[in-house]
């Protein structure tokens, strides 16, 4: 034992001098001796915590406190260790502070017991977190064991339970935060809904319910009490709000309890008084407890809901008696009552402002609203509490029904009178709902009742209102439902029963006025219904009467004012004052219908459209024009038909489409609103729509009687503007003369078909059909003569005049057709003409042209008769818009036009003269467009035509005003071409292409912009690029444009003549040919085109057409060289008759082409031989005459003219193979010799030339010479693989391959050989028909016939080049009669054809 002191005493003394080493080891050494000793560890421990070793200290501490739990040493130097860790060991420091005070309390030893708790409170608040702190606290509240021992010297209770609820309040206010700010980022979090959840889970584990509670317990302070009862409160209803419905209930009985505990002992905490309010459930307003309302008044008189309540208690729909003064009557002066009633409506809304979340202060301003009858108010009021009413269910878990009935019960009522019967079916749900759980609730009773009387279910409602008569003698429900037996035609029993209501009704109050002043309109109207003679209803002591007294009982009763303007206007006959009801009953109420219309009808008599706008506004607005769904009710239509015509009339037409649209679904079988609907999609660009509209209201027309629809020629006319529109002219102006059949003097109308003419013509120019369009334009005029006999000063009359004149122009062959005297009568119809004057300086035209215009008298050629008479036409309207600014503008831009399409048509009068000045018709153009700027600068066609105008007079001028234009309206794809036009005309290639390049952009299907691009293509040397242009151009243009034909056609014939496959192709020939033949229906003297026209006929076979046109051709050629005598005119004339002379041998009339080849050859015979076109000509003379000289039988003269034609080509091929066939047919042999050594020499010039090549084969074939048999049938058989020859050439190769075939062999072995060289050429070229039907003809295989009929098939055209005649050779091979017809419906001059169908099996 004495080791153990030693030791212990060792440690100590090492402990003092700071040698903790031999402090461990002396006090290891006395454990060792006695694991028990108490002291060994406390030093042990001590030196551990010296040394920081915290753990292996608490442990020696703890070992300590095992041995001795009561000693205080040990507890002590745990202490000390755990506030050297004071993040760690808080928890461990806790139980240790508390078991050394609870030593210190049992040794009584208050002072260091304080002492330690004290500390560790100190420590904890200054190292620990929040809520350790909170914990810390713990141990001076009444439930420590301390507290008893330490009271008096530690804080009251209530300032430890306050501070330890700021801190939870702090911790939990933080913990909320946290956490939403946390969640809400999560995928698909909502933030209200996440601030849901964190509340909850944080309200359901607070203290601090218990806390407020132990606050309100101990404290001393009263206002401190108060203040944590409202915390309480406040807390409570928090929880409340937050948990989930199943643990709403003993909270919300809780809170019901606090809230009404402070409401009984009158403290004023606002929330505890709002909730015994907002959940109190009092169906009715005298339920309440007037005493808690003007308690709550008194107690917070700045309140919102003070205000509201103040107002409701002030108000005449208060159950409850004033405080002052109860039974005070009120005045007796309406004005004075209404200034009150606007006061109290005021004090109320602005507190509902402040506590627009109260479903209670809701309720009560949407009742009172009733009350005025503000019933859109009162439904928007009561919208919104039903809102907060559910919020407060949701938030409470209370049902409330008494306060949702209520609510519902004012919506309903509200809904009824509001812009009704639009609501009628929400309303009706709502009363619906309410008696299926109260059957017998009176207001929902008479509710239905009003509905069903709405909707002219007079016996339902009947049946209603009894019902709530029953259970209430109201005065009010009797006299409805006596006016609801009145509505179904029991006029006698309900006039009893309102003369009897009128003697129930007692006071003078507002209501009780108003109810009188219905009872005796509604009196009246039993009066006026029951005798409807004019003597009774113009009686002044009935029915009138009652009127005149229900306006003296309510100066505002509308419908009072309504029956006494329908009294004066139909039977008193005052329009004055009928007028003035109307207009007092509309301006009183919106639902007065028929004052409304007949104010409209007023208004549009006199034109007053703002007006009729006005009224039919305000009953659209009113939610009377449409019945409730399910009603028998018809809606009204008009006020819809009226905005329509008002919104027609100011060209506001999407909206007028509405309108109408509106008023047909309201009624549908409304004429003038389909009419007005037709109208406006017409005006809107909606033709298909118009169309259909129009349509049905001429079914209408044929269901009804005149007489009951009025005029309905308006809609026919319109049927056909909006055919015009569409472009279906034959259809509208067969609907226009039936218009004027009835209407002959209708001068819209007629003016109207006037332009649909004229539309028609210009249309039918640009398909195309120019002798439609004469048709047209003769039509026209007719109708301009017409129309002249009863009106001759319109303007659009003489601009459709003068349209019609110029179509002549524009299909010029048709020109001498023109109708010379009927225009020129119809020029002098009622005019002086001498104010025909107008420029006639400049253009010549005037009073002596107009004179000049006759058939028999006339000088002047039919084109320039026409332009004359367009000009003098548009002249004339400039007399006839001398007050319009705009057409007068118009006027002179279509005399301009004019002008300038006569320097355009008169050649010889359209070109400018040696000093560079305009001729006249040119001058006069510039002028009139100079004069037509000068109106209306801003007009951009205007610049543009003045552009056009001087484009070749002043270049600069014309680009000023082609920009200027383009200022005004830069989206113009017209004035882009004239700019890029005036470019290229000036050399100025890049600005061309740019203007060209704009302009396609602008508008990519204005051909005229392919055309310019076309043409400086052209200029640049690029003809592959202007061809393709030029044809883009034509495909996309209309027929009237005479360059771009001219361009395309020229342009395709010499891509034709420098491709021999294109030129084999017909549809390459078809489209150029037909761009030729419109051109000679648009101009007139183009010989050159005409005689290309014949070529490109040539080419299509149509010989006898090319005879006519070169016959024409030469013939103005001969007449123009006898004038001129012009050299190039001569050429011209001599190659038309050597190309007449090569279609007259066409067409076997040899005769005539030898005679035109002499002629062409004689014309020529002086002329230079070293020009290419004359030898060219020479050429085809000589060819032409030397064949048909060889069919007419002169042998030596067809031989003489081909050698010459040898010579004069130079040794060309062809040449050679003509003259070797007619050599060779001459039989002779030196003749024969000679046409082998012609062909001979040029195969060796022209190797590989196909026709030589064949004819030497077929020549070999004849004379049997083997070894040129075999150099010929290796030559063809390279020749059959070139790309370049054409179907044709193909065919005969084969042939002639397959005829060496058959040379010197056996019969079989000839079959197989040329079976051999079918199927050879087959291998070639499978999609070729040639070699399929030389197999097929050889080997009699139906499958393979059918199979050249099908490859003939996919090479003819458009898809390939194949032509008629080889395609009827390939059906004839089948020997199948269906393929015979094929066969001779494709060539019927071939007469394979025929044979098939006649010996099919041959």
């Amino acid at each position: 034992m004495s080791g153990v002191k030693a030791a212990l005493k060792g440690a100590k003394a090492a402990l003092d001098s700071q040698k903790y080493d031999d402090a461990i080891e002396q006090a290891n050494r006395a454990l060792a001796t006695d694991p028990q000793s108490y002291h060994a560890n406390v030093f042990l421990g001590l030196a551990h915590e010296k040394q920081s070793r915290n753990d292996e200290s608490e442990k020696c501490y703890r070992a300590a406190i095992a041995i001795k739990e009561r000693d205080p040493l040990a507890w002590q130097g745990l202490i000390t260790l755990y506030e050297k860790q004071p993040r760690q060991k808080l928890e461990s420091y806790h139980e240790a502070a508390t078991r050394l005070a609870s030593l210190y309390m049992e040794e009584d030893d208050k002072t260091r017991c304080q002492t330690v708790v004290d500390k560790y409170t100190v420590f904890v608040k200054k190292c620990g977190t929040r809520k350790q702190y909170i914990k810390s606290l713990d141990i001076l509240l009444p439930s420590s064991p301390l507290y008893d021992f330490l009271e008096g010297r530690i804080l009251q209770p209530s300032y430890t339970y306050t501070k330890i609820a700021e801190l939870t309040e702090q911790e939990e206010k933080e913990t909320i935060n946290s956490e939403i700010g946390l969640r809400r980022t999560r995928l698909g979090a909502r933030i209200d809904q996440v601030t849901v959840e964190v509340k909850r889970e944080v309200l359901q584990k607070s203290d601090l319910e218990s806390i407020y509670q132990n606050i309100i317990d101990w404290t001393n302070d009263d206002e401190a009490r108060r203040l944590y009862e409202e915390k309480l409160l406040q807390h409570a209803l928090e929880t409340l709000e937050a948990v989930a419905e199943p643990n709403k209930a003993p909270i919300r009985e809780r809170v019901r309890s606090l809230a009404n505990g402070m409401v009984i002992i009158k403290h004023p905490f606002l929330l505890a008084w709002k909730i015994t309010f907002e959940w109190n459930d009092c169906e009715h307003l005298q339920d309440l407890d007037v005493s808690l309302l003007r308690e709550y008044v008194l107690f917070f008189p700045e309140d919102g809901l003070s205000k509201v309540l103040q107002g409701f208690l002030d108000s005449e729909i208060s159950p409850f008696p004033g405080i002052e003064d109860q039974q005070q009557e009120k005045s007796a002066e309406d004005n004075t009552v209404a200034i009150a009633g606007q006061e109290l409506l005021f004090r109320m809304t602005d507190g509902l402002e402040d506590v627009s979340t109260s479903a209670f202060a809701n309720r009560l301003v949407a009742e009172y609203y009733l009350y005025l009858d503000e019933y859109k108010s009162a439904a928007e009021i009561a919208r919104v509490a039903e809102r907060q009413l559910e919020i407060e269910i949701r938030k409470s878990g209370l049902l409330l029904n008494g306060n949702s009935d209520a609510i519902k019960i004012i919506l309903g009522t509200a809904l009824i009178q509001y812009q009704a019967p639009l609501h009628h079916s929400e309303a009706r749900s709502i009363f619906d709902d309410i008696l299926l759980r109260k059957p017998t609730n009176n207001l929902a009773l008479i509710g239905i009742g009003l509905i069903l009387e709405e909707q002219d279910d007079y016996e339902s409602a009947l049946n209603f209102l009894d019902q709530a008569l029953a259970q209430n003698n109201d005065t009010k429900i009797k006299a409805e439902a006596a006016w609801c037996r009145a509505l179904n035609g029991d006029f006698q029993a309900s006039l009893s029963t309102l003369e009897s209501c009128l003697l129930e009704l007692e006071g003078s109050d507002l209501r009780t006025k108003n109810l009188r002043a219905q009872i005796l309109y509604r009196t009246g109207m039993c009066l006026w219904d029951i005798d409807t003679s004019r003597r009774a209803r113009k009686d002044r002591t009935g029915a009138y009467a009652c009127f005149l007294k229900s306006l003296q009982a309510d100066v505002n009763f509308a419908p009072a004012y309504t029956s006494l303007g329908v009294y004066y206007a139909d039977y008193a006959k005052d329009r004055g004052r009928a007028r003035k009801c109307f207009q007092k009953a509309f301006e009183l109420s919106s639902l007065e219908v028929e004052a409304a219309e007949r104010l409209a009808e007023a208004f549009a008599k006199t034109g007053e459209w703002d007006l009729v706008e006005v009224v039919a506004q305000r009953v659209v607005d009113s939610g009377k024009t449409r019945p409730a769904p399910g009603s028998k009710k018809q809606g009204i239509g008009w006020p819809y038909a009226a905005l329509g015509v008002v919104q027609l009339n100011t060209q506001q037409y999407a909206k007028s489409i509405v309108s109408f649209q509106s008023a047909i679904r309201i009624k549908s079988d409304d004429y003038h609103s389909w009419v007005g609907l037709g109208e406006g999609y017409h005006n809107s660009g909606r033709y298909i729509a118009a169309t259909k509209a129009f349509e049905q209201s001429q079914k209408i027309e044929d269901s009804v009687k005149d007489k009951e629809l009025g005029e309905t020629w308006f809609s026919k006319y319109m049927l056909a503007n909006v055919k015009r529109e569409l472009g279906q002219y034959d259809e509208a102006i067969v609907d226009y003369r039936i218009v004027l059949s009835s209407r002959p003097q209708e001068f819209g109308v007629s003016i109207a078909l006037l332009q649909c003419l004229i539309e028609r013509a210009k249309y039918n120019i640009e398909l195309g059909f120019f002798g439609r369009a004469i048709e047209s334009a003769e039509e026209a005029l007719e109708a301009a003569t017409e129309i002249c006999e009863w009106r001759n000063n319109a303007f659009n009359l003489w601009k459709a005049v003068g349209d019609g004149c110029s179509v002549y122009s524009h299909a010029q062959a048709y020109s001498e057709s023109f109708p010379t005297d009927k225009v020129r009568r119809l020029l002098e119809n009622g005019f002086d003409t001498h104010q025909y004057g107008i420029l006639e300086n400049l253009d010549g035209t005037g009073e002596a042209t107009l004179k000049s215009l006759s058939s028999d008298q006339n000088s002047l050629s039919p084109l320039e008769v026409c332009c004359k008479a367009t000009i003098l036409a548009h002249k004339r309207t400039l007399h006839y818009c001398i007050q319009d600014h705009h057409a007068r503008a118009v006027a002179w831009y279509n005399l301009g036009w004019a002008e300038y399409r006569a320097s355009a048509c008169c050649s010889s009068e359209a070109q400018l003269t040696p000093k560079g000045k305009a001729l006249k018709f040119i001058r006069a153009s510039v002028q009139c467009f100079k004069k037509a700027i000068e109106l209306e600068a801003s007009n951009s066609e205007f610049w543009n035509s003045l552009g056009v105008a001087t484009s070749r007079l002043n270049p600069k001028v014309s680009q000023h005003s082609f920009i200027r234009s383009l200022h005004l309206n830069e989206k113009n794809a017209r004035v882009w071409t004239n700019l890029g036009a005036l470019y290229l005309v000036q050399h100025d290639h890049q600005l061309a292409n740019d203007a060209f390049t704009r302009a396609q952009s602008v508008d990519p299907d204005y051909a005229q912009a392919w055309l310019g691009q076309g043409l400086l293509a052209a200029e640049l040397n690029e003809s592959t690029e202007a061809r393709n242009l030029f044809t883009h151009a034509f495909e996309i243009a209309d027929a009237s444009t005479t360059l771009l034909r001219q361009q395309y056609a020229a342009s395709t014939f010499d891509h034709l003549l420098s491709s021999p496959l294109a030129s084999a192709r017909i549809t390459n020939l078809l489209q150029p040919l037909l761009a030729l033949d419109q051109l000679s229906k648009i101009t007139i003297g183009k010989t050159s085109f005409q005689h290309l026209a014949s070529l490109f006929q040539e080419r299509l076979g149509k010989h006898s057409d090319a005879i006519v046109n070169l016959d024409l051709v030469c013939s103005k050629l001969e007449a123009e060289y006898e004038t001129s005598e012009s050299a190039g005119v001569l050429l011209r004339f001599a190659q038309a008759k050597a190309d007449l002379s090569r279609a007259q041998l066409a067409e076997k009339r040899y005769d005539m082409a030898v005679e035109n080849a002499e002629t062409a050859l004689d014309l020529l015979a002086e002329e230079d031989d070293k020009k290419a076109t004359i030898r060219q000509i020479r050429l085809s003379a000589y060819l032409t005459g030397g064949l048909a000289n060889y069919y007419k039988g002169s042998i030596d003269r067809s031989v003489e003219m081909f050698k010459i034609a040898l010579e004069e080509s130079e040794g060309s091929a062809d040449t050679v193979c003509l003259l070797s066939q007619v050599l060779w047919a001459r039989n002779g042999e030196q003749e024969r010799n000679l046409a082998r050594e012609q062909l001979l020499d040029s195969a060796e010039k022209h190797v590989g030339h196909v026709s030589v090549t064949l004819l030497l084969g077929a020549i070999a074939i004849l004379d049997e010479d083997h070894e040129t048999i075999e150099a010929i049938h290796d030559d063809l058989q390279c020749l059959r693989t070139e790309e370049t020859i054409t179907p044709s050439q193909r065919s005969q190769i084969t042939q002639v391959l397959t005829a060496i075939a058959s040379v010197h062999r056996g019969e079989n072995g000839r079959k197989l050989a040329q079976i051999s060289e079918a199927a050879s050429a087959i291998m070639l070229g499978p999609s070729q028909p040639h070699g399929w039907g030389q197999l097929a003809k050889l080997t009699q295989d139906a499958h393979v016939a059918q199979t050249a009929v099908l490859t003939a098939l996919i090479s003819a055209p458009p898809r390939g080049d194949l032509d008629a005649e080889d395609l009827c050779r390939a059906y004839t091979g089948t020997a199948s009669p269906d393929d015979a017809r094929s066969a001779i419906m494709l060539a019927p001059w071939i007469a394979d054809g025929w044979k098939s169908l006649a010996y099919p099996d041959s």
